[in-house]
C-alpha cells in the first residue's frame, strides 16, 4: 500500500514539476533557412561545375570554396548554431537529387559516399575558415 502511494505521488510531482529544458537553437527556423540557402548555393555552384566539365575534386573545390566566401560575408548570428555534419548531410541529398547522376552517384550510397568526400574535402580546403561551427 505504501508503495502504491509513493508512487502515486511521484509520478504526480513529475507531471505538476517538468523537468527544465532548453531549446535548441538548431530547431530555430532561421538556422534551417540559412543552411538550405548554404546547401542550395553549394549545390547550384557544385552542379553547374560537373555540367561544365570540370572533374569531381575541381567542382568540390571551386564549390566550396565559392560558398564559403559568401558565407563568411553573411552577417547572420544564426551561423553559429549550423552543425557541419547536418549541413554537409543536406548538402549532400541536394547534390545526389540534382546532379549526382551526371558522376555515377544516386540513392543513399551516393548520399553517404558524397557526404564523408564533402567533408574530407571541405577540412582540407577550408582549415581555418568554417561555413558552420
Amino acid at each position: 500500500m505504501s508503495g502504491l502511494f509513493l508512487s502515486l505521488v511521484l509520478f504526480a510531482f513529475v507531471l505538476l514539476h517538468p523537468l527544465i529544458t532548453f531549446a535548441s537553437h538548431t530547431s530555430d527556423p532561421t538556422v534551417s533557412l540559412l543552411q538550405n540557402r548554404i546547401s542550395k548555393n553549394f549545390t547550384k555552384k557544385f552542379c553547374n561545375s560537373i555540367q561544365n566539365g570540370l572533374s569531381k575534386d575541381e567542382a568540390m573545390t571551386t564549390a566550396i570554396i565559392k560558398t564559403e566566401n559568401i558565407a563568411s560575408f553573411l552577417y547572420n548570428p544564426q551561423k553559429k548554431w549550423i552543425v557541419k555534419e547536418d549541413l554537409a548531410n543536406q548538402i549532400s541529398i541536394k547534390v545526389i537529387n540534382d546532379c549526382g547522376l551526371s558522376f555515377g552517384l544516386i540513392g543513399k550510397e551516393g548520399i553517404d559516399y558524397f557526404k564523408s568526400y564533402f567533408l574530407e574535402i571541405y577540412d582540407k580546403t577550408t582549415p581555418e575558415k568554417r561555413l558552420s561551427s
